[in-house]
């Protein structure tokens, strides 16, 4: 989403991966990675953290327009031939991923409080390798050192979903709550009542600190009018999906009324038909072809009648809008086999959910005097599962697997909180969602268990198996 976003330190390199509010497909190829000499560079602005970067394209698969395209995509400045180098950097990363097309990030900058999040986005996210500057090359490994607050760092921490209840607007039936109002979730997953529009009833600003929301261009305007907008039972089919996304938090990226800075993509007050202006790969969310449960869902009982159980989109009616978008895509020439390889939408989050743990490394883990200890940064959430347990993932559904033993947080308006946290005994400002009440069950000596630390929603700093000390 933008710079007010959860995923808030990390790196542009985080958007052929996260999804987001954006479905720009990533740029893939099938051979292997083979690293070579720059053939150019693009400098552009981090979306995410209005700071500078430049990409090195380092595989032989890169072509000139695959280059210019991934530039343009970036709303860069492509320099051909020419390699990434800057006096003062933070750092690289080098990408090397299977079937994805190697680059190379540098990061201008001497600013070393950006260190370890930078790191992050590289490692986490990327899946890349960080090589740190010497101005970084010591500061990655503080484990002390707080994060700036989101007020110095003009950045938005995570904001869990409030249900927010609010009169119908004049001339609006009656809301379906006992007090006759309208009640919805603040929430990228939430919805209102049909037939209503989400930004009438809930903060989209909240929303947008949920997932990560940044302009993006739509997808290419056809050539000639759509001839299927002469046909009126299109047009009404249409009608609905529009007016399901409408009473859908998806709105607050998908509308130029209500996204700060522009669209996202596609948007649903586009001229003409505003399919037009989905990517194949967003279609194929829609049509439920790509999985998408690392996004989160309310159960529809929750969510006034709106579930994302067959399509990815919220609807009353999931079938029948998984069928429209099968439809369009069908229109387009595609099948379902044509996103047989596309990885779940969700990146970072959905890599987490399928994340297998190892043993935890140096000082991360358990001490003998029973502190939980990270190597990097601070923290807002802080997990302790059994062994085997599934990853965290996001609200509402996902960020509270069985065998979590013990989960605490800190409100978003408060400082985070630092390494060395006795078990049992909440840091500074925290709260404890697990258990609901009492302490957390005693650990066993000499067994194992998951500890999980995040810096905020969807931004893990340790996630490894350690020891309980006998």
């Amino acid at each position: 989403m933008s710079k007010r976003r959860p995923y808030s330190r990390p790196v542009v390199l985080v958007l052929a991966l996260a999804g987001g509010c954006s479905d720009e497909p990533a740029v893939t190829a099938d051979a292997a990675v083979a690293p070579v000499v720059s053939s150019g560079s693009c400098t552009y602005t981090n979306p995410f953290s209005m700071s500078a970067e430049c990409r090195d394209y380092v595989d032989a698969r890169w072509t000139d327009a695959l280059i210019a395209t991934d530039c343009a995509n970036a709303r860069g400045t492509l320099r051909p031939g020419v390699a990434c180098s800057y006096p003062e950097a933070l750092g690289s990363c080098e990408i090397q991923i299977p079937n994805v097309r190697a680059t190379r990030i540098t990061f201008p900058g001497s600013d070393a409080s950006r260190c370890a999040a930078t790191r992050t986005g590289c490692t986490v996210f990327a899946r890349g390798t960080f090589t740190p500057s010497a101005l970084c090359a010591s500061a990655v490994g503080d484990a002390g050192a707080a994060r700036p607050d989101a007020a110095a760092t003009g950045f938005a921490v995570f904001q869990p979903a409030v249900r927010e209840c609010r009169a119908p607007l004049p001339g609006e039936r009656p809301g379906a709550s006992a007090e006759a109002q309208v009640c919805t979730w603040s929430a990228v997953s939430g919805a209102t009542e049909e037939g209503r529009r989400y930004d009438d009833y809930a903060s989209c600003d909240r929303v947008r600190t949920q997932r990560p929301y940044y302009p993006r261009p739509a997808a290419p305007a056809r050539a000639t009018p759509d001839a299927r907008l002469q046909d009126p039972t299109y047009v009404a089919e249409l009608a609905w999906v529009r007016s399901q996304v409408e009473a859908s938090a998806c709105v607050c990226c998908h509308a130029t009324r209500t996204s700060p800075a522009g669209p996202s993509n596609w948007f649903v007050d586009a001229p003409g038909n505003w399919m037009d202006t989905f990517f194949d790969n967003g279609l194929a969310l829609g049509a439920g072809w790509v999985d998408s449960t690392a996004l989160g869902a309310y159960p529809a009982e929750q969510n006034n009648g709106f579930a994302r159980t067959t399509s990815g989109l919220p609807s009353t009616d999931p079938a029948r809008m998984a069928r429209f978008f099968q439809q369009e895509l069908a229109h387009r020439g595609r099948t379902r086999e044509s996103f047989a390889t596309t990885p779940p939408f969700g990146g970072p989050i959905a890599s987490q959910l399928s994340y297998t743990p190892s043993a935890c490394t140096g000082t991360d883990g358990m001490g003998s005097d029973g502190r939980l200890r990270w190597s990097s940064g601070s923290a807002r959430y802080l997990y302790v599962l059994d062994q085997g347990s599934a990853s965290p993932g996001v609200p509402p559904n996902l960020d509270q697997p069985a065998g979590t033993r013990w989960l605490v947080e800190v409100p978003f308006t408060a400082q985070p909180f630092v390494s060395g946290v006795a078990y049992g005994t909440l840091p500074p400002a925290a709260t404890q969602r697990l258990p609901a009440s009492g302490p957390p069950a005693p650990l066993t000596p000499g067994a194992t268990y998951y500890l999980y630390v995040l810096e905020d929603v969807g931004i893990p700093i340790t996630r490894c198996l350690f020891t309980a000390p006998r």
